[in-house]
């Protein structure tokens, strides 16, 4: 079981881990014995014991903390969406051009990028909820701005505030949720987060547009503003951070700590290694080798492994795993700063290290691939929508305000069937994976459904850039809207599970490096996307978009054949970060 779980053994690879306990009935260790289950399936991360362990916490409490960070992601999603609603408004009244409000998008791309990065910091230093707060003030301050816009920089500078607020919604909600949730439901889990950023990201400019016919076009912010400052007081009074410290009860190995454990059993197998390569064999040259590399030798690995296995180690457990831990009293739990474990005074010092160290996420592959499926999705939508502002109040269509606001309503239904079959049918079919492959889980097994999102959206693609471009029936664009909206809930269910499942310790530095590629290719597309279509047409804009989807989809392939491979490769940066973000 070590080899699934201490990232210090020899054959750890991130990402490759045991989910089923009979799998294990076969094996020597009596560690096994002490896994908890739930149905036959390993709970990873273990639970502790302690009620503060928020593994441990009640159906009704998580469920209401789920419905808190979800509503927050819808919510963040909406208000960075329903500028376009007002634009019309500040074009003739005030001479604001659309120029200026897509370098206003392009900000609010920058800032919700970005703005994961600088605040990535706060949740290891000072807790969750921290970044909660800053984030909701950032948005009330933001909304109030827009309301009150009279100035093309008012419009611009607004966004960036706005853009910071959702900025939560891109790692901090997925920090929470996966010390809400163990590994085999992170799936389910991330399908309603998904679907929750889909009902903001198209229903926002829905009910935006409804707001500024039916009050004024400044009743777009003061709404937002309204329930930026509600949602507020409920994070205020309704949130408890989730940052909980497993170091305390987690077990050594005959007494050492893992990596000291498995160092000595390395270095006891480069003894060994050592003695037989000076001895040599009779008629054979002796070869020397330096021991730094000799530790790299495939003999040294196999003796390694050799020894664990002739002699696995003994867990040391705490003499309690948390259960004599005292309940957390209510103001005790809503407090807005946790101090991470690791916290050394203010922490200031720590906080920018930790910003320079996150940069190096985008070493690791896994990353690289979950950025480019979700920013090709943000990137999209940039088109479609600009498509819908531009050809659709014209002849043949003639469309009202709220009719092109309905248009969204297809992409919002493709989005949840997109979630639905990438988040349950998902998990239940990396458990049935895993009962074919020994009841072993690869990270790599929730890619095998990105190919279908690969082909549908591609199709809707080309079938709403083409059926507007030659006018075709509204079916076949609605139809098309509604595939594209499927590639946009699956796309980012598959993206991010899969980047939690290769390097489960890193899910928040890993988001960030997703968060800062989807939004750095999101605000390339923003400045680009109306020239695109002017020069090239929408036809031919929309076949290249298929094409460049297609490309980025089928992208799953080499990491199916070869991810496990870029995991074990990566392993020993893995295990470099952790380590030095655990100690900074």
């Amino acid at each position: 079981m070590e080899k699934y779980t201490d990232r210090y053994h020899p054959d750890y690879i991130p990402g490759t881990y045991s989910i089923y306990a009979s799998s294990l009935s076969n094996t020597d260790n009596k560690d096994v014995e002490r896994l908890k289950t739930r149905n036959g399936v390993i709970l990873l991360p273990q639970p502790t014991d302690s009620p503060n362990d928020p593994l441990n916490w009640h159906y009704w409490r998580k469920a209401w903390h789920f419905l808190l960070v979800t509503f927050i992601t819808a919510f963040s999603a909406a208000i960075s969406n329903d500028a376009g609603a007002a634009q019309d408004s500040l074009n003739e009244i005030y001479g604001i051009s659309y120029d200026a409000m897509n370098t206003g998008a392009g900000v609010l791309f920058l800032a919700i990028g970005y703005g994961t990065w600088l605040m990535a910091p706060f949740s290891s230093l000072y807790g969750r909820k921290l970044t909660y707060i800053i984030c909701c003030l950032s948005g009330l301050a933001g909304c109030c701005w827009f309301a009150s816009s009279k100035t093309t920089a008012d419009t611009i500078w607004s966004q960036l505030f706005v853009g910071a607020s959702e900025s939560v919604a891109e790692a901090q909600v997925q920090l929470s949720l996966s010390d809400l949730f163990f590994r085999h439901q992170l799936g389910s889990v991330m399908t309603v987060y998904i679907l929750a950023t889909s009902i903001g990201t198209y229903l926002g400019p829905l009910i935006a547009g409804f707001i500024s016919s039916n009050q004024n076009f400044r009743w777009v912010g003061w709404w937002g503003a309204i329930i930026s400052g509600i949602l507020f007081v409920f994070i205020l009074f309704g949130y408890e951070d989730t940052m909980f410290d497993y170091k305390r009860f987690a077990p050594t190995l005959d007494g050492e700590s893992a990596h000291a454990y498995y160092s000595n059993q390395i270095d006891e197998a480069l003894s060994n290694a050592l003695a037989d390569e000076q001895q040599g064999e009779k008629g054979r040259a002796v070869v020397k080798i330096p021991s730094e590399k000799l530790k790299n030798q495939p003999i040294v690995r196999r003796r390694a492994l050799e020894m664990l296995d002739s002699n696995p180690p003994t867990r040391v457990y705490p003499d309690n795993n948390g259960a004599d831990d005292k309940q957390w009293s209510y103001w005790r739990r809503i407090q807005i700063i946790t101090k991470g474990p690791n916290l050394r005074g203010w922490g200031i010092k720590q906080y920018f290290q930790l910003l320079w160290m996150n940069c190096r996420v985008f070493f690791f592959p896994p990353v690289i691939l979950s950025g480019l499926m979700w920013g090709s999705q943000d990137a999209f939508l940039s088109f479609y929508l600009t498509t819908e502002d531009t050809e659709f109040y014209d002849a043949p269509w003639n469309y009202s305000d709220a009719a092109v606001a309905i248009m969204n309503v297809p992409c919002l239904i493709g989005a949840v069937i997109g979630c639905l079959y990438a988040g349950s049918a998902l998990d239940y079919f990396v458990l049935w994976m895993a009962r074919r492959n020994g009841g072993v889980v690869e990270a790599e097994f929730r890619l095998y459904f990105a190919f279908l999102s690969g082909i549908i959206c591609p199709a809707g693609l080309l079938m709403f850039g083409i059926g507007t471009a030659r006018q075709l029936d509204w079916r076949v664009i609605y139809v098309g809207l509604g595939f594209v909206g499927f590639g946009w809930g699956c796309s980012g269910d598959i993206a991010m599970s899969y980047l939690m499942d290769s390097y489960p310790e890193m899910v928040l530095e890993g988001m960030v490096g997703v968060a800062v590629i989807n939004n750095t290719i999101s605000c390339i597309f923003t400045f680009t996307c109306s020239d695109w279509l002017n020069t090239s047409g929408t036809e031919k804009t929309y076949i290249a978009l298929a094409i460049l989807n297609f490309t980025v989809m089928f992208l799953a392939l080499p990491f199916i054949v070869w991810g496990r491979r870029m995991r074990a490769f990566t392993k020993k940066y893995y295990v470099s970060f952790i380590e030095m973000r655990d100690g900074i």
